[in-house]
């Protein structure tokens, strides 16, 4: 295990890419901007995944699958939709290679495509295609549907899990026969985020909605949950979406209401993606590694055997398999690292690099007294307890680190939220990377533009427990009823 990393105080950027790279969870690959998601990395997002997947079908959702590619006529159909998303589209223009008779692999250009095909930005367009075919009456809705997928999005800056060409993601969409049914859908779909974000995650976040210069493409409102990492930037952690009658209206899909009238479905789309994983990283982790909340560690505890024999091994192995065992009767997940290639110390440095919440240590002298060394990963605070009852020790401690980890992370966030009251207060605290901003603004985008241009900071949400407050805006002097969260952000 090669040893450091690049202090977060140092270089935060560099601590992110060294530590995603020593705790094995992800590389560049050979196409540029895309990166390959190693087994421990993707164990993490496998661990998301089944958690998320739970709470969606418990609220009702079916999972199915719409093609990858998607004709260039539909996203001409939804003219916002279209723009949002024009330049990151990668398109495909045929359909066969050849070979030009000098040993090299050509593009055929007698296999043109009749029409380009845009590989998925986003599946609103063929969705809703789709749907067209799926409904007639109100008998048919509401459709509560959600996608496991990869998309493309052709990003010119890149960087691992937070932004690339390709990530993995999940995205709902839904139809409705009437606003408020989409609009409670929507909320709730966020409610489901916030939740995972907190209580899985051990992120606390803030439920917000966004701006009309930071909505969704195509959407009348975007609902978002915001993190805060520890540099001071913020993250958008989930985005769930109320698109009204717009996509209904491009590709026409009616149903006969039980009055008997005509009209358009009413839609909602909500998706998070592999960037939790990069949230995950930023919000615990410190300089030794990864600090991962118990209820998505991939492993949950190690035991790492310390012995001077053979025989000692042996003994200690018995025991170890007992643990493990009983461990796994519990749904914890754990292993035993027995490699007689690698000392204990080179483990304990592995294993505190990739976030093992829990770690146990069994030597000779433990055997002889009935004990076993346990080490926490958050606060790396040891202690010494007997065999028995360690199991339900265990269980106790993996509660108290996941809450551990998300007061710590709530901590932060509260001593990391300030309010400004001038624009040369808010870009004091900027500089000072104070995290969210809380100020007055005038509620038109020729303000938000001129801030973002100016500071590098954007309206992050808009919070829904705001108060309303009377102010004046930070930037022009006119009036505002309340404030909105400021940050610089990913």
């Amino acid at each position: 295990m090669s040893k450091g990393l690049t202090s977060r105080a140092d270089d935060y950027s560099q601590w992110y890419n060294e530590l995603v790279a020593k705790a094995d969870m992800a590389e560049h690959s050979a196409v540029r901007g895309c990166m390959v998601i190693k087994p421990y990395g993707y164990a993490i997002w496998e661990n998301m995944q089944a958690a998320l997947d739970k709470m969606f079908k418990d609220t009702g959702h079916s999972n199915a699958y719409f093609p990858l590619f998607i004709p260039k006529s539909f996203f001409s159909k939804e003219a916002s939709h279209v723009e949002g998303f024009a330049t990151e589209c990668a398109v495909v223009t045929h359909y066969r290679l050849k070979n030009d008779g000098n040993g090299n692999i050509i593009v055929d250009e007698d296999a043109k495509l009749e029409e380009e095909l845009i590989v998925r930005p986003t599946s609103e367009t063929i969705i809703w295609n789709t749907y067209k075919g799926w409904i007639q009456s109100y008998r048919d809705l509401p459709i509560l549907v959600n996608q496991w997928a990869n998309v493309v999005r052709w990003e010119m800056r890149t960087r691992l899990f937070l932004r690339t060409a390709e990530f993995l993601w999940q995205e709902g969409h839904t139809a409705h026969a009437t606003a408020q049914e989409a609009i409670e859908e929507t909320e709730r779909m966020l409610e489901v985020y916030a939740d995972f974000a907190e209580n899985w995650m051990a992120v606390p976040v803030v439920r917000g909605k966004k701006t009309a210069n930071e909505r969704f493409a195509g959407a009348l409102d975007t609902y978002c949950i915001e993190a805060l990492m520890q540099d001071g930037k913020a993250l958008q952690a989930g985005t769930s979406h109320f698109l009204g009658q717009n996509f209904a209206k491009a590709f026409d899909v009616k149903f006969t209401s039980k009055e008997g009238k005509l009209d358009y479905v009413w839609a909602t789309s909500w998706g998070v993606s592999t960037r939790l994983i990069g949230a995950l990283i930023m919000a615990h982790s410190d300089d030794s590694g990864l600090v991962l909340p118990p209820k998505l560690a991939p492993i949950q505890v190690v035991i790492v055997p310390i012995y001077r024999s053979d025989e000692e091994l042996e003994q200690i192995s018995t025991l170890a398999k007992e643990l493990s065992k009983e461990l796994k009767n519990k749904n914890i997940s754990v292993k035993y690292d027995d490699r007689d290639t690698l000392r204990p110390g080179f483990k304990f440095a592995e294993y505190e690099m990739k976030g093992v919440p829990v770690r146990l240590a069994i030597g000779g002298r433990d055997l002889e007294n009935g004990t076993i060394e346990i080490a926490r990963r958050d606060t790396k605070e040891k202690e010494t307890i007997s065999r028995d009852g360690l199991v339900q020790h265990i269980e106790d401690l993996l509660v108290d680190i996941q809450n551990s980890i998300y007061q710590k992370a709530l901590k932060f966030r509260e001593e990391n939220t300030r309010e400004a009251n001038s624009y040369e207060e808010f870009k004091e605290l900027l500089d000072k990377k104070a995290g969210f901003i809380s100020a007055h603004w005038d509620g038109t985008p020729e303000t938000e533009k001129r801030i973002k241009d100016e500071t590098k900071a954007t309206i992050r949400c808009i919070p829904l427990n705001n108060k309303l407050e009377n102010g004046v805006c930070m930037l022009t002097g006119k009036p505002s009823t309340q404030r909105v969260l400021f940050a610089r952000a990913y």
